[in-house]
């Protein structure tokens, strides 16, 4: 079972929704033992990063030990940018630490926020494009966007004026700054592939 960490920040009952759609077997919870038992896990986020972060409290610690144990960890939206070392959304806020880098404005001379549809490239050596064309549009609301400096890290970007980091991968850590429960087709199938992933089926 994927369960998708229930923290009062978002939509959360959209990605359970999703992922359902998809047959995936998911659960919403806060609970550690079920956290722990789960095949993998999601971050969603649909807030402040400095809320998100408080209101995750002291999970964060717990999550991040199982995700650099190896569960599998997909962060959305500010889900994704909590996956990073620190935030200045509103002061400065730390992140998981899990992917090196900072969560920053999106540069002036862009529409702010950043909100509807983009598209994104998509390299054939990340586990969540499986199955996808080499370019997709994804759906964004967001204002603020991680500048990833993870050498480690795989990442497909959208041209938003700038190469905008819309995905990363590094081991089993995933994340994408778009919501893929609202971006149709293709956002379905990144749950689909998610849930291949927590079946073992990639890394």
């Amino acid at each position: 079972m994927i369960i998708v960490i229930d923290y009062n920040v978002g939509n959360v009952k959209s990605v359970c929704n999703a992922f359902q759609y998809v047959g995936c077997e998911v659960g919403l919870s806060c609970d550690r033992k079920k956290i722990e038992k789960a095949a993998a896990l999601v971050l969603p986020g649909v807030a402040a990063f400095g809320f998100a972060a408080k209101a995750l409290g002291n999970l964060a610690d717990f999550i991040k030990d199982l995700a650099l144990a190896g569960k599998p960890l997909l962060g959305i939206c500010v889900g994704y940018q909590m996956l990073f070392d620190e935030s200045c959304e509103f002061g400065a806020h730390k992140g998981l630490g899990l992917v090196s880098g900072k969560v920053v404005p999106l540069p002036p001379g862009r529409v702010i926020p950043h909100m509807g549809w983009n598209k994104v490239a998509l390299p054939e050596d990340m586990a969540l494009f499986a199955g996808l064309e080499s370019e997709k549009h994804f759906y964004f609301a967001h204002s603020f966007y991680a500048d990833v400096t993870d050498k480690a890290a795989k990442i497909a970007c959208a041209d938003y004026g700038f190469n905008l980091p819309a995905s990363i991968q590094k081991g089993s850590i995933y994340g994408t700054q778009f919501h893929p429960e609202k971006s149709g087709p293709q956002g379905l199938q990144i749950l689909r592939n998610f849930a291949q992933i927590a079946r073992g089926g990639q890394t």
